[in-house]
C-alpha cells in the first residue's frame, strides 16, 4: 500500500510540473493611453505544451467604457508621436487584412473587443502564428500592439478602416 501511495505521490508532482511548464510567461506588453501614456491594459504571452504561443490580452479603459476597439501587431516597437512611429500592420506572411482565422488576415489582425461599462474588456488568441525566437520570421519581441479608437470591418485593406491610435506597448520577452 505504502508503494501505490509513493507512485500517486510521484505521479501528481509529474502532472503539476507538465502543467505549469505548459504555461510558461515568455512576453508581456504594458499598454499606455497614447493620449496621457496612463496604463489601459496588458497583454502576456505563454508558451504551450502543443508550440503555441497563447496571448492574454486585458484592457481597462475607462474613457473608451461602452465600446468595441481594434487591437492590432504593428511592425515596429515604438509608441512614439501618439503611436505613429509604429508603422503598419505587422503581416509577415503578406496575407491581405482579414478576421483573425479567417482564409486571410495578417498575423497581427488580433480583432475586435468588447468593452463594458467600465471600460473593461479581455481577448485570448492561441497560435502557432508567433514566435520569440531570435532572427524568426514569425517572431513578435520588439513589435507593438496598437488600441484602436474604432472597430475593424476586417475588409478595408490594409488596416480595416480600425480608427486612430488610442493605446500602444510594446511586446518584450521576459527571461
Amino acid at each position: 500500500m505504502k508503494r501505490y501511495l509513493i507512485l500517486a505521490g510521484i505521479c501528481m508532482c509529474m502532472a503539476f510540473n507538465s502543467c505549469t511548464q505548459a504555461s510558461k510567461e515568455i512576453a508581456k506588453a504594458t499598454l499606455n493611453s497614447t493620449a496621457t501614456n496612463q496604463p489601459i491594459g496588458t497583454a502576456k504571452f505563454y508558451s504551450l505544451a502543443d508550440g503555441k504561443i497563447k496571448m492574454d490580452l486585458e484592457i481597462n479603459f475607462p474613457e473608451r467604457a461602452d465600446s468595441t476597439v481594434a487591437v492590432h501587431f504593428h511592425e515596429h516597437g515604438d509608441c512614439g508621436n501618439m503611436g505613429e512611429n509604429t508603422h503598419g500592420h505587422w503581416n509577415p506572411t503578406n496575407e491581405a487584412h482579414g478576421k483573425w482565422g479567417s482564409a486571410a488576415y495578417h498575423s497581427g489582425d488580433i480583432g475586435n473587443i468588447k468593452l463594458d461599462h467600465k471600460g473593461h474588456g479581455t481577448i485570448s488568441v492561441s497560435t502557432d502564428r508567433w514566435s520569440v525566437m531570435a532572427n524568426d520570421l514569425k517572431n513578435i519581441i520588439n513589435r507593438a500592439i496598437i488600441v484602436h479608437g474604432g472597430t475593424d470591418d476586417y475588409t478595408t485593406q490594409p488596416t480595416g478602416n480600425s480608427g486612430p491610435r488610442v493605446g500602444c506597448g510594446v511586446i518584450e520577452e521576459v527571461k
